[in-house]
């Protein structure tokens, strides 16, 4: 006959199995009673492991810690290297989820040798060590773990476990873009899925495949009709967070093959989702994808919405064993950004042929001109994405004006002149990472307090404006109008040097010092680029 805090911990595990949290908890509880009251040591340090995973579990770290330690205290005291492993590698997930990454691995390493002997557990560490992998950007390791893990679950016969290391594998395959070995190892996962009755696990691997396989290689079709199979299973589980990432799938689907309404439902009900069920990544996805789909029907100002949305979601997601490589993930979502800022500038000059490009050069020169300011990248893809949209306010100007051949009147100029108040309302409803307003607003200031439309002086105007108005006035000179040719590189320049005050002497002699690099280019076949700081390790943030 068991003893009574072993018998309580026995029924615990028998109720968190059947997925009755609250009442496995409280069994938990009187467990830890019955085995310190009779000093059942390996029954008290497992229930305060168990309770722990499920406090976490639950999202109450404050809780799940110190229990968790207090396991590892109480194995470790009774000289027990496998309970002591368990409760390590517990607190190493658990770091893992909060971000710790070299915890973790601390944490697990020390798990690994000292659980070597058992084989169920060394395959559950070296499964977490490949996830800690994976969080980093290092898929070499991430697949070598996953290995490891998939050998040591087949030398225990642990089946669930061989599939879970086939579907990570697969995970892994398709960020390595090893595509037929992903889709064999998440077939492997799903055929095992399909004789334990893991429904749950077959629902991921049909939509983790859509996602990463088949959406990556446009396999438009089959990407589809994973990604329903998956609702369906979802469906039926009640597993409304996944459903979201299935809808999400499906949208983008019906986004590529040229179905915006059906696409645009689709994704709206994977953001419904994904805040019923407080999903942070699937609604950052989501309003990613549904972005790109509202660039492309043209409605930039709501893309640019959506995108500041999702980056927000992004930047709040902690290192978590389901959130791998955010960093990736942004950096993709900036050059979102990107793509629809350049297409709302290009759209404001596309019905005039004289200043079509104009954006496009500016932003290109006017980074050429930061970097050699030694402004950092943040700084550089602000002042690109200002000189994108540095112009957005002339589209509350009558054409007839813009394209006026001769001289304009004094009522003309000075409704020109409001083109930067005019495109800092139009900014004020779209939210952004990066601070555009004074670009677009003050790019027309003038050093010596002479330009429009607040009359700052000296340093009161932005570097980041007298970057994009250097470069602007220099491309508007370089440039055939309605009212005369273009100048040439030299000839602009005179007139630069004789607008005296205009620029700070930094400002102007660096401009002069890049001129080389700015007229060639005005080739439209060259493309300007951001420097990318050295990489760092890829991590969850």
């Amino acid at each position: 006959m068991p003893s009574p805090g072993s018998a309580r911990l026995r029924d615990a595990r028998a109720l968190e199995r059947a997925g009755q949290v609250a009442a496995a908890m409280t069994q938990y509880q009187g467990a830890i009673t019955e085995a310190e009251r009779h000093g059942e040591g390996a029954a008290l340090a497992e229930a305060l492991r168990r309770l722990a995973v499920l406090y976490h579990q639950q999202g109450d770290t404050e809780a799940a810690r110190p229990l968790c330690t207090r396991s590892r205290e109480v194995a470790s005291g009774m000289g027990d290297r496998l309970l002591t492993a368990e409760a390590l590698n517990t607190i190493g997930a658990m770091e893992m989820m909060n971000g710790s990454l070299p915890d973790a691995a601390g944490h697990f390493r020390s798990a690994l040798e000292l659980g070597a002997a058992n084989r169920g557990l060394c395959a559950r560490v070296e499964q977490n060590l490949g996830i800690l992998a994976n969080i980093r950007g290092d898929l070499e390791e991430a697949c070598s773990r996953y290995e490891r893990s998939l050998a040591a679950y087949r030398d225990v016969g642990d089946e669930h476990g061989c599939a879970l290391a086939y579907h990570n594998l697969g995970m892994v395959s398709a960020d390595r873009e090893q595509w037929d070995e992903a889709i064999a190892y998440f077939a492997k996962s799903r055929a095992i899925a399909e004789r334990e009755g893991d429904r749950h696990l077959q629902g991921l691997c049909l939509l983790n495949q859509a996602a990463d396989v088949y959406l990556a290689r446009q396999r438009y079709e089959e990407a589809r009709t994973n990604a329903e199979a998956a609702l369906s299973i979802f469906h039926q589980l009640g597993a409304r967070s996944e459903k979201s990432g299935a809808y999400r799938v499906i949208g983008v689907v019906y986004r590529e093959t040229g179905r915006a309404a059906l696409g645009e439902a689709r994704l709206r009900s994977s953001i419904d989702l994904a805040l019923e069920t407080g999903s942070v990544m699937n609604e950052a996805e989501a309003r990613r994808e549904l972005a790109v789909l509202c660039q492309m029907m043209g409605r930039n100002q709501e893309a640019l919405s959506l995108l500041n949305a999702a980056h927000r979601l992004f930047r709040r997601l902690d290192a978590r064993r389901d959130l791998v490589r955010v960093d990736d993930k942004v950096a993709d979502l900036e050059r979102t950004y990107l793509a629809v800022v350049r297409e709302w500038g290009q759209s404001i000059e596309s019905n005039d042929s004289y200043t079509f490009g104009h954006c496009e050069r500016v932003a290109r020169n006017a980074v050429t001109l930061a970097r050699a300011l030694g402004l950092d990248y943040e700084q550089q893809t602000t002042i690109r994405l200002g000189a994108y949209l540095h112009d957005v306010g002339k589209v509350s100007i009558p054409h007839e004006i813009l394209n006026k051949a001769g001289p304009l009147t004094r009522e003309e100029f000075a409704l020109v002149q409001q083109h930067p108040v005019r495109g800092v309302e139009l900014l004020a409803s779209v939210e952004l990472p990066w601070d555009l307003k004074p670009i677009v607003r003050w790019h027309h200031e003038k050093f010596d307090g002479t330009g429009y439309p607040d009359r700052l002086r000296g340093d009161e105007i932005p570097l980041s404006a007298q970057i994009v108005g250097i470069v602007d006035v220099y491309d508007a000179l370089t440039s055939a109008r309605p009212y005369r040719p273009a100048l040439p590189p030299a000839r602009a320049v005179e007139e630069l040097s004789a607008m005296n005050g205009a620029w700070s002497t930094l400002v102007f002699l660096t401009f002069l010092g890049v001129l080389p690099e700015l007229s060639r280019a005005r080739n439209p076949q060259e493309t300007g680029t951001l420097v990318q700081p050295n990489p760092t390790p890829r991590t969850e943030l």
